[in-house]
This record gives C-alpha cells, sequence and structure tokens, in this order.
C-alpha cells in the first residue's frame, strides 16, 4: 500500500473552491471502485509545509491508474509520500486525454456558466457509473448534453476525444456556441468540416442543427479518423426525433436551477422547476442510452428533492446509482442554489 498526496487545482470561483476538497474526495472514492487496480481508502484533506492536499491510501498506483487519475476533475499535481515523517513528495507523472488546447473549456465567458471543473466532475462521475467505465482509456464514447446551453459538456466531451452531441431550446445560446465552436476551430487551424442546417417536418421549421467532424491530428483527419459534434436547437423533450435509439453511452446534464434561468419546453415556456423538465424530457433521455449506458443529471437540490428526481429517472426505465460515493457530490452554489448529482444507469 501507498499514500499519495494530490494536490488541488485553483478554482477561480471562491464558493467552489470551499467545496472541491469534499467534492474530490467523493470522486477518488468513484474512480477507485470503477477502474482502478485497487480500491481507494482513507481519502481526506491535509496539510503537508502549510499547503493543503487531498491525501488518500491505495496499492501502489501502476501506469494505468495514474493515466486515469490524470483525469480527475479537480487534479493539479499527484505525489507519493514518503520518508519517515510522511514529508517527502515524489512527483507522479500524469497524463490527461485532453486532445486540444485548454481554452477550448475556458475561453468562453457569459453569465449562467457552469464553472468547467464541475463540468468535469459531472462528466468523470457518469462516465464511471456507466458499464463501460474501464474503457475511459482506450474508448471514444458517445456524449449527449440534452440541455447544452452554450457547450461546456460538449466541449469537454471533445477535449477527452469523446463523439459529442447536444440540443437545447434556446436559439441564441445555439447561434452563440455555434459560432463560438466554428471560430475557435479555425483559429487553432483544426482540421474540421462543418455542416448548419434546418430541420423541418410538415413544411415547417422545427429547428436547426450544427453538424462538425473533426481531428486534433491532421493525419487522422486525412484517414478519416475523426470526432463528431452535433448539435440541435429544439426541444429536449423531442430528442428522440434527432438522434437514433440506443447510441449513446453517456447523457450528462446540468439541469437549470430554477432561480435567474428557469427550466424551459416548448410546450410550456418558462417553467421553475427542473423536475417538471426532467419528468418531460427523460423518457426520450433514456431511449438514446444503450444498455449499460447511464445519465447523471446535475440540479439545485432546493426546488426538487433528490428522491424525486431519482423517481423521475427510475419511471423512465433508469436505476439510480443511490450509494457509496455517489451521495458525496451535494454542495452549496450560492443562497439560493444547493448542487447534487444523481447519476442512473440503464439496464
Amino acid at each position: 500500500m501507498g499514500r499519495y498526496a494530490l494536490l488541488i487545482l485553483p478554482s477561480a470561483n471562491r464558493v467552489y473552491a470551499e467545496a472541491s476538497t469534499a467534492l474530490t474526495v467523493a470522486e477518488l472514492e468513484a474512480f477507485g471502485q470503477a477502474v482502478l487496480g485497487g480500491p481507494i481508502t482513507g481519502a481526506c484533506p491535509a496539510t503537508i509545509a502549510g499547503v493543503p492536499y487531498v491525501t488518500f491510501t491505495a496499492d501502489r498506483l501502476n501506469a494505468r491508474d495514474t493515466a486515469l487519475l490524470a483525469n480527475l476533475s479537480s487534479a493539479y499535481a499527484l505525489f507519493r509520500v514518503d520518508g519517515e515523517d510522511g514529508n517527502v513528495l515524489r512527483p507522479v507523472e500524469l497524463r490527461p486525454l485532453d486532445r486540444f488546447d485548454d481554452d477550448l473549456i475556458t475561453i468562453q465567458k457569459y453569465p449562467g456558466k457552469t464553472n468547467e471543473q464541475f463540468t468535469k466532475l459531472l462528466l468523470n462521475v457518469t462516465l464511471l457509473a456507466s458499464a463501460f467505465a474501464p474503457d475511459m482509456l482506450d474508448r471514444k464514447f458517445t456524449v449527449l448534453d440534452p440541455l447544452c446551453g452554450r457547450g461546456t459538456t460538449l466541449n469537454q466531451a471533445l477535449m477527452y476525444g469523446f463523439d459529442a452531441a447536444g440540443i437545447d431550446l434556446d436559439a441564441k445560446d445555439f447561434d452563440a456556441y455555434a459560432t463560438f465552436i466554428e471560430t475557435w476551430l479555425k483559429r487553432k487551424r483544426v482540421k474540421h468540416h462543418a455542416e448548419r442546417a434546418r430541420l423541418r417536418a410538415g413544411g415547417k421549421v422545427t429547428g436547426r442543427r450544427l453538424r462538425i467532424s473533426l481531428a486534433a491530428d491532421a493525419g487522422d483527419y486525412k484517414s478519416g479518423i475523426t470526432q463528431r459534434l452535433d448539435v440541435v436547437n429544439a426541444d429536449t423533450a423531442r430528442a428522440a426525433e434527432f438522434f437514433k435509439p440506443g447510441t449513446f453511452d453517456l447523457v450528462v446534464a446540468d439541469a437549470p436551477y430554477g432561480v435567474q434561468r428557469g427550466s424551459r419546453t416548448a410546450a410550456k415556456g418558462l417553467a421553475r422547476s427542473p423536475a417538471d423538465l426532467l419528468a418531460a424530457a427523460a423518457p426520450a433521455w433514456a431511449a438514446l442510452l444503450r444498455s449499460g449506458g447511464a445519465c447523471g443529471i446535475a440540479w439545485n437540490t432546493l426546488v426538487a428533492r433528490r428522491e424525486q428526481a431519482a423517481g423521475i429517472l427510475a419511471d423512465a426505465g433508469l436505476d439510480p446509482v443511490d450509494a457509496g460515493p455517489y451521495l458525496g457530490f451535494r454542495h452549496r452554489v450560492d443562497q439560493a442554489i444547493v448542487r447534487d448529482i444523481l447519476v442512473a444507469r440503464k439496464p
């Protein structure tokens, strides 16, 4: 067994920084439970030479273990703790999955944007709950964000080398994200092909769509080894009309918090409770998941109880993962928002 110390990535968001230690402990335990060669034990905050860390015990981490832990949402640096007094820190090299420059994630700034570290945490936790978690380093996952807004989750999925799809009712968000991603790809000289189209039904325009194929490596693009980005401007409850059933490994959604920005559906307009949105859309989201896939939802527990959200996902045919580290992600965002994560797997 070995003792390790994880230095947490600094966060520009003060409130999230205060919660990040507890969130890191829960995320570490989820990694240990799902994909590492052995369990993580004794994860807890610690101060070494006046610097805060999260320390934990594990079987000696092999190269695959460290490659997995390199993708922790809060990982800044990892050390093996040695020495008689536990005061010798030996750096452990971390090589995350990242395919692109990090400004793909960080450059967008707008009111209501979810903290990038939390977005990565939500994606990680959902992936770890899926039956495909052991393939995290080797498999190109397909990720759907059915409330994609301006694409933070989509960009994180692309960063990992995954295929990403999204749907959102807000036309301004769709336009803003389409402009951003096309501009970013051109500025970074990333090989890609983009197509925009209008969606029609019964002679009427029912939505818009942006499709992009891209590759971080020019040689891969030439060989047809590409990632896909597919974004639809339409009501999320109609998601099954735009994507084939059973084609996504992960559905990841940060639901509107019902405070500054309400939940929206085309039929009801503005609805303050994310539970209404979830009840209307969860059956379509579940239909798009393949067996063994997982759905991860973040929401404001002050406007919808955890039991209520779990019941909605269960009614949609999903099995909530409601034990162990998956109960450790509740944290305060501000006075009106206490955020949590609920994950459910498709049988």
